[in-house]
């Protein structure tokens, strides 16, 4: 009654404890994450297998990947394809600054012409002492109404950005449209979108 059991009896449990170890997992059971979908395993199946074990043709790849972001974004600052562009030039508030400047005359895209002019006069002014006064004059007037101007930009630029995107962060969009107008319009990046007089 007390007596231990044989080795013979002991082995079926070791069998039945081995086989259980084999069989298949109860698919109801957890397994603690949510099972990938389909394009997303190929897609993890593709990248591992393109992945460069060696360390100068991963370089290489960077630098072509690198190259072709780039070229992309060459292309949407010339188009003004929204996808490309850098993240400073990003988003609705960003476009509508763009368009709102570019649709508007601003002295300050005639500074750097008027500064060559200016500038000229002066080196001729050191001859001729009139000369050198109107080209002095010429310099305050125009940073006076470049200053002007700008002041005027900036106050109709942030009533419009405030009636049009409440709700919208528009921390920076004034400066950048501020920015945009020192630059000749031909010159801006990303392109004008719209005409002058065209309503943005």
């Amino acid at each position: 009654m007390f007596r231990s059991r044989s080795k013979e009896e002991k082995a079926p449990t070791e069998k039945v404890t081995a086989d259980l170890s084999k069989q298949p997992r109860d698919p109801e059971a957890p397994k603690g994450r949510p099972t990938p979908k389909r394009s997303e395993a190929q897609t993890q199946r593709r990248r591992a297998a393109t992945v460069p074990t060696d360390r100068k043709e991963a370089a290489k790849r960077q630098r072509e990947a690198r190259r072709s972001d780039l070229a992309r974004q060459r292309d949407a600052l010339a188009n003004g394809d929204e996808r490309y562009l850098p993240v400073r030039d990003k988003g609705p508030v960003r476009r509508f600054v763009r368009d709102y400047v570019d649709s508007r005359f601003a002295i300050a895209e005639y500074f750097l012409p008027m500064a060559v002019v200016i500038l000229v006069l002066s080196l001729f002014g050191n001859a001729n002492r009139g000369l050198q006064n109107i080209s002095l004059l010429l310099w305050l007037g125009v940073i006076v109404l470049i200053v002007i101007d700008s002041i005027g930009i900036w106050i109709r630029l942030r009533k419009q950005l405030n009636e049009r995107f409440p709700n919208e962060p528009k921390r920076g969009a004034v400066a950048y449209g501020l920015m945009r107008t020192l630059q000749m319009r031909r010159l801006r990046l990303p392109k004008p979108q719209v005409k002058r007089g065209e309503r943005p």
